[in-house]
């Protein structure tokens, strides 16, 4: 089993409806969250590198009791993309709902397939640039900062970020 998934944590919103996608990100129905956690299907999710004007990236830590990663440290947040929301919806969506981030310009990066045992996950990835307020919900996240491109790497190198996320920063910052 893959570090970091603590099995004796819920599933948070087990019955929300996903999407559910194929090897080649074709939409193929919808399932609870539940059911996609525990077959591990493949789905949609939304990861956003935020920026501030200085460069540095923002690094949130996940919460203790997230049923996959808790307590790591994430540089891409994001979010399962739900059954009727397309990629940017559920971006915008989630940085609003977890860090009170809003009115950005979402950028369009790159779509990327990450697998483990874990999780199977095609991603898309957004950026934008932030210099405001953070309002972090205590329910997704426990603490957020920026951070240098170097502390970043570094952070990735630690075993502390999601491997999803790692894959995905790894793309985007040409590590």
């Amino acid at each position: 089993m893959s570090r970091g998934l603590v099995t004796t944590n819920e599933v948070q919103r087990p019955t929300e409806e996903v999407a559910i996608v194929d090897e080649n990100n074709t939409l193929i129905g919808s399932s609870n969250r539940g059911q996609m956690r525990a077959e591990n299907l493949i789905h949609r999710c939304s990861f956003v590198a935020i920026s501030n004007s200085q460069g540095k990236l923002y690094v949130q830590k996940r919460v203790s009791f997230k049923e996959t990663y808790p307590s790591f440290y994430d540089p891409a947040p994001g979010g399962v993309v739900g059954a009727d929301e397309s990629y940017v919806e559920n971006a915008e969506r989630e940085i609003e709902e977890e860090m009170g981030v809003r009115n950005v310009q979402l950028q369009k990066c790159f779509d990327f397939y990450h697998a483990d045992d874990i999780s199977r996950v095609w991603g898309r990835l957004f950026s934008c640039t932030y210099d405001g307020t953070f309002r972090l919900d205590p329910e997704e996240v426990e603490s957020g900062d920026f951070m240098s491109v170097k502390e970043v790497k570094e952070l990735m190198s630690s075993g502390k970020v999601p491997p999803d996320s790692k894959a995905c920063m790894e793309k985007y910052l040409g590590s």
